[in-house]
């Protein structure tokens, strides 16, 4: 399986300058580097400074239009070429997203298409905020709100010239792990790792005025498997494409030494993916909603209704 990287960030963040810093590592040689840039000359390629062998640019316009069939061919075009001998095996791919694109479809690309599935799987998010502009930018832009909402982990990048602004962040985003880039580099052990489970956070975290927000839901006991299942097709006929992401461990009853992994794009939920063993000390449920307009209150009271409605029909059966 070959874990994708998705780096996104607002315009000017410093995306293409980061991968160049990554990819001059030796450890991380080994690359597959897709680029979409807005705008028809891939001024990105000659700035990565990547090997014609490994890197592919979509340069079909931006992700967030187009980027489901053109995604997902690059990135199987390329396997092809990579089990023909034709490229080099590497063994990860980053994705740089435009400045201005939504990177929802990019994971519901990369989380729902079959072919995809069976070959690549998603890594994490890294989102990249311009300390100098960054603020202004999560003000103002939609797409800034929505690459920040969905990230695994931020970066800040030209904290030489600003603080950080980590309130403008953190009211979009309480629980991914931030850092500061220090001269515009960062540790890509941290910054392209799978991404960390959700934290533990208060039920509700922030809203945007804008209406998107994110909703994290805990839970001690574990959940029966036939619960979680009915609370998160509940979430997508619901909500729909309303929910952006959903990501989460989950303790279930018939299995708690072993956590699931969960994932939602709107309204496709991804199978069910096992860890061998819980990550630290902490065994309970952490389910992270990032969503657009979804009632704060919604998520855990249909949890709590699935439950209830499971624990009957269970006492029904005994």
């Amino acid at each position: 399986m070959i874990p994708v990287s998705v780096v996104t960030g607002f315009l000017g963040a410093g995306k293409s300058t980061l991968l160049r810093r990554v990819l001059r590592d030796p450890a991380w040689a080994d690359s597959a580097v897709i680029v979409n840039e807005f705008g028809e000359v891939p001024l990105d390629h000659d700035l990565i400074a990547a090997s014609e062998e490994s890197f592919v640019s979509a340069s079909t316009g931006c992700l967030c239009c187009v980027v489901r069939d053109d995604l997902t061919r690059t990135l199987l075009d390329l396997l092809a070429r990579r089990e023909a001998g034709e490229v080099p095996r590497y063994r990860r791919v980053l994705v740089e997203t435009s400045g201005l694109a939504d990177p929802a479809p990019i994971l519901h690309a990369l989380m729902t298409d079959r072919a995809l599935a069976a070959t690549h799987a998603l890594a994490g998010v890294v989102t990249l905020v311009d300390a100098l502009h960054g603020a202004a930018a999560l003000a103002r832009h939609p797409e800034a709100q929505r690459q920040v909402l969905l990230a695994d982990r931020i970066l800040v990048t030209k904290t030489d010239l600003a603080p950080v602004p980590e309130a403008a962040i953190r009211a979009l985003n309480p629980a991914a792990p931030l850092r500061a880039a220090e001269h515009g580099a960062a540790d890509p052990g941290w910054l392209l790792a799978p991404a960390p489970p959700p934290a533990a956070l208060p039920d509700w975290a922030a809203r945007h005025t804008a209406g998107l927000g994110s909703v994290v839901i805990e839970r001690e006991a574990p959940l029966p498997a036939l619960a979680l299942t009915l609370w998160m097709q509940g979430l997508a006929e619901h909500c729909g494409t309303r929910l952006l992401r959903l990501k989460g461990l989950v303790a279930l009853a018939e299995q708690p030494d072993r956590p699931a992994v969960v994932h939602a794009i709107q309204h496709m939920v991804h199978p069910l993916d096992w860890l061998e063993a819980w990550p630290g000390g902490d065994r309970r449920t952490r389910l992270v909603l990032i969503g657009e307009r979804i009632p704060r209150h919604f998520p855990a009271r249909l949890l709590a209704a699935v439950e209830a409605e499971v624990a009957a029909e269970l006492a029904r059966r005994a």
